[in-house]
């Protein structure tokens, strides 16, 4: 017998060879037809090409020949190995590949079916992801007509297998061509999201929002249009003869700190009918194993559910990061023949009660996520799908930029609704970093063609498998139902301009939308996501008549950065309920710039570096530059230019998390656009798509400090808050000093403080006037300090001139390097105040404990930093970079060069 594959029995199980599968079993007396359910994972052997006869063949006749193909896995991936394409994220390759997404293709396997397979009752081929219009055969029969990314594919095949020499056949239709001319074909169209600037669809008739399948291949403000292909999640056979444990849901009915109650409901699909006993064991956070529950129940054929109630005294209880640790119980699900285990599944879940309060007080209503009865103010950012291509993406990179985010001190996550349902591996380490994971179902932008039943239908069976995989994570805290849909109907134009051309029409779309979002999706998330809260849309009061209002709900606001661009001090004007959007762009590092660039291709204005600034709509670069301009003045280069954006990121997102902070109770939650990158460009991230920190990431370390001060200068005065995320009170001091900006200090004050638990106070408010006197406002700054035992200490400088008006002297920044044990310690230290300051390796890999700080005269700052290379190659390699190396001389003296 050959098999070529791996035997995988049922879920969260290792993987052995077939062959020594059946030997083992031979060797124990079984019989194999005795044996637990086979799981034979296809993905050896495949193959791939462009279809012959398809449009694009004669064009690209390179990709019409059969090549070795990897899955789970993309078509332009696999070009890209066979060298057929080009990087699609060096350079400017991008108008070139648009044929791929025009084009339809055909992937191939072979396989050999292990004995125990062929003598089952049931045998399924599973497909956990097909992208997206795809015609399954196998050997020569079709099977299955898929028409969703999202959704996991069965199809029973049994009688349908050989031995060997089994044949599957994928053939991939492109989304465009099979949708556009039904697009075209609408006497009005319903709005879509993003116009092709490549000419693969008419800008009139865009397409992205028919298909179930991710938003942001069609292109987003932060990345490229790659409509991509594939078989992108594994193809498996499962066979079994008895029966088959498909799901194992623990939810969680109570969870206090005496008791937790749980029902562990499993799903089990019988081939055969008779007397199966269940019996389930709790492994403890500890490694305390017990029976937890045993029940013999009679199974009919077909599938059933089957509940049994768990009770544990005292529970460790799970925690998000900052309020306490996270414990995760492992449960083992064993299903039981008489003596004989039929089959066993594992689950992993950490105990905890959620709530999204929604109390009605004075100003409107609250939004506040709520965990074992604490309040939590959400810190964090909105999170986009890894890289343009997922299947390419390892667990690493989920883990490195997750760690990132509890670094610089977040404890939430948004997963928007333009990408797609993260992996498994996501999750289970949101759940053992204690991060909370605000998840939106898959819908991006544009309006949806919900008033197609079939189209509803997709939808809510793709949401039915996604909640199912999802809700024993304790880190999934909420279910969204889109991204902006509701505001975009409401107050962007979509709905009135469709009531206007076709008044029935309009209805019934927006009936439509209710029906799916308000209706079908609302109530699968009650039924089947374990107690976790739903909500319509983001942002959304819950589909009250106003949506997007500081009142009630959540809010995105993007008056900031999009028009009308106004300053980010208007951050100051508005205090919402729950902040889930708001952002400003920067460049990533240089290092970066230069994977996709070469360093004469580095203009603001050169075609490399256009092609990496996505914010189209808004000429992304003369955005920047208009923020940049108006804090900081004009870059002196390239350069230049980078370092400010990210330094004027950093400043403005500062600003408005602070004052979100500083609005609690009101307000309870700051989530800025965007942690991490999908390739490397310019956009909104903290994370580029390295993984290397930009300014954004240190500064969010320091706004997002469980205990800090936040001194918010507005028109004239500033107003100094103390807070503190922490459930017990704590004490301190607050130091305030006025100095110029040579260190002369003007003032000098210090008082003892008391922090109340989850708490934002007060505590003063000066005048311009009561901190300066007579001092010169261009040289002199005020300095916040905060000192709690137990805290990192806390600071904010407020500047009373913009740093355009400022006469910045080189602050003299000194900085030594030396050996500490098994890294490395730099010692930075300046004569006068030192504002922004960059510390950079080039293209040594290098990370400096902190960064993007801001040193005052005569400080001494040391810093650890990890890297394998040597101490002389370190110190040849670094180089600071201050405000004063950015920025021309005064304003007086200075022309308006292009960069």
């Amino acid at each position: 017998m050959t098999a070529p594959s791996l035997v995988r029995p049922a879920r969260m199980r290792g993987w052995i060879p077939a062959w020594l599968a059946w030997l083992l079993l031979a060797a124990c007396g079984l019989p194999a037809a005795a044996a637990q359910p086979v799981d034979l994972a296809l993905d050896a052997r495949w193959e791939f090409r462009l279809l012959p006869d398809g449009t694009q063949a004669a064009a690209h006749p390179e990709a019409a020949t059969w090549r070795a193909a990897k899955v789970p896995g993309t078509v332009h991936t696999d070009l890209l190995a066979h060298g057929v394409i080009p990087d699609p994220y060096v350079g400017a390759p991008e108008a070139g590949l648009q044929w791929i997404g025009l084009a339809d293709w055909e992937y191939r396997a072979t396989f050999d079916v292990p004995r125990a397979a062929l003598d089952a009752t049931r045998s399924d081929l599973v497909f956990e992801g097909l992208d997206t219009f795809a015609e399954v055969h196998l050997n020569g029969e079709r099977v299955l007509e898929a028409d969703n990314a999202f959704r996991t594919w069965r199809v029973p095949v049994q009688g349908r297998l050989r031995p060997g020499g089994n044949t599957l056949r994928v053939v991939l239709r492109s989304p465009i061509a099979r949708l556009l001319p039904r697009v075209q074909a609408m006497p009005h169209r319903i709005a879509g999201n993003y116009p092709s600037p490549y000419g693969d669809e008419p800008n009139d008739a865009m397409t992205a929002n028919f298909v179930r399948k991710p938003g942001y291949h069609y292109g987003w403000d932060w990345g490229p249009r790659y409509v991509t292909a594939g078989v992108w999640k594994p193809v498996r056979l499962q066979a079994w003869r008895d029966a088959r444990l498909d799901d194992l849901q623990l939810r969680q009915d109570h969870v206090a700190e005496d008791r937790a109650q749980l029902t562990a409901i499993a799903t089990l699909d019988a081939a055969r009918a008779g007397d199966y006993t269940l019996r389930l064991w709790q492994v403890a956070p500890d490694g305390e194993r017990s029976l937890a529950a045993e029940r013999t129940v009679p199974l009919a054929n077909g599938v059933s559910e089957i509940a049994q109630t768990v009770r544990i005294e005292r529970p460790q209880r799970w925690f998000p990061v900052g309020y306490g640790p996270q414990p995760l119980y492992r449960y083992e699900l064993e299903l039981l023949d008489g003596a004989r285990r039929v089959d066993h599944l594992t689950a992993r879940t950490g105990l905890r009660s959620v709530e999204l309060r929604r109390e009605p007080d004075a100003g409107g209503r609250g939004f506040a996520f709520v965990i074992n009865g604490i309040p939590v103010f959400a810190k964090g950012a909105n999170a986009i799908p890894f890289d343009m291509f997922e299947p390419r993406v390892t667990d690493a990179k989920p883990r490195r930029v997750l760690q990132s985010a509890v670094d610089a001190n977040m404890n939430m996550v948004r997963n928007w609704g333009g990408g797609y349902y993260e992996r498994d591996a996501f999750f289970d380490i949101a759940d053992e970093l204690g991060l909370l994971v605000w998840q939106d179902f898959m819908f991006g932008g544009g309006m949806q063609p919900a008033y197609d039943e079939s189209f509803r239908a997709s939808v809510v069976a793709e949401a039915r498998d996604q909640v199912r995989r999802l809700r024993n994570h304790p880190s999934v805290v909420l279910w969204c139902g889109n991204n902006e849909e509701e505001i975009a109907w409401k107050y962007w134009g979509h709905g009135r301009t469709l009531r206007e051309a076709d008044p029935a029409f309009a209805e019934k779309v927006w009936n439509g939308y209710l029906q799916l979002f308000n209706h079908d999706l609302r109530e699968l998330v009650e039924d089947q996501a374990g107690g976790i809260a739903y909500w319509p849309s983001s942002p959304s009061d819950d589909m009250a008549e106003i949506a997007n209002t500081p009142a009630s709900g959540d809010m995105h606001y993007w008056e900031v950065w999009g028009n009308p661009a106004r300053p980010p001090t208007a951050y100051l004007d508005v205090a919402p309920r729950f902040m889930s959007e708001y952002g400003l762009q920067a460049w990533p590092v240089q290092r970066t710039i230069d994977h996709f660039a070469a360093r004469d291709e580095q203009r603001v204005d050169a075609p490399v570096i256009e092609a990496h600034q996505k914010f189209l709509a808004g000429k992304g670069n003369e955005r920047l530059l208009h923020y940049i301009r108006m804090e900081f003045g004009e870059p002196r280069d390239f350069a230049g230019f980078v370092y400010l954006s990210q330094a004027m990121q950093a400043e403005g997102i500062g600003l408005a998390a602070r004052h979100h902070r500083a609005s609690r109770p009101h307000t309870m939650g700051s989530l800025y656009w965007q942690l991490n990158d999908v390739w490397p460009g310019a956009s909104w991230s903290g994370i580029d798509w390295f993984g290397r920190w930009k300014a954004l990431q240190f500064h969010a370390r320091r706004f997002f400090a469980p205990v800090t001060v936040a001194a918010l200068r507005k028109e004239g005065a500033t107003a100094v808050h103390l807070i503190s995320d922490r459930t017990t009170a704590r004490r301190g001091e607050l130091r305030l000093r006025v100095m110029d900006l040579d260190g002369v200090v003007l003032r000098d004050e210090r008082s003892r403080v008391e922090l109340a638990p989850l708490s934002a106070v007060r505590i003063a408010r000066h005048a311009d006037t009561e901190l300066l006197g007579d001092a010169d406002p261009a040289r002199t700054v005020a300095v916040f300090e905060l000192a709690v035992d137990g805290e990192p200490a806390a600071r904010e400088v407020v500047y009373f001139a913009a740093a355009k008006d400022i006469a910045w002297r080189q602050p003299a920044v000194r900085a030594k390097l030396r050996s500490d044990g098994d890294g490395f310690v730099l010692d930075l230290s300046a004569a006068r105040l030192a504002r922004a300051v960059w510390i950079d390796f080039g293209d040594l890999d290098a990370e400096p404990s902190d960064n993007a700080l801001t040193l005052l005269p005569g400080e001494t700052r040391a810093l650890r930093v990890a890297s394998a290379a040597g101490i002389e190659a370190l110190r040849e390699a670094l180089r600071i970079r201050t405000l004063a190396d950015a920025l021309p001389p005064p304003a007086s003296t200075r022309s308006n060069p292009t960069p």
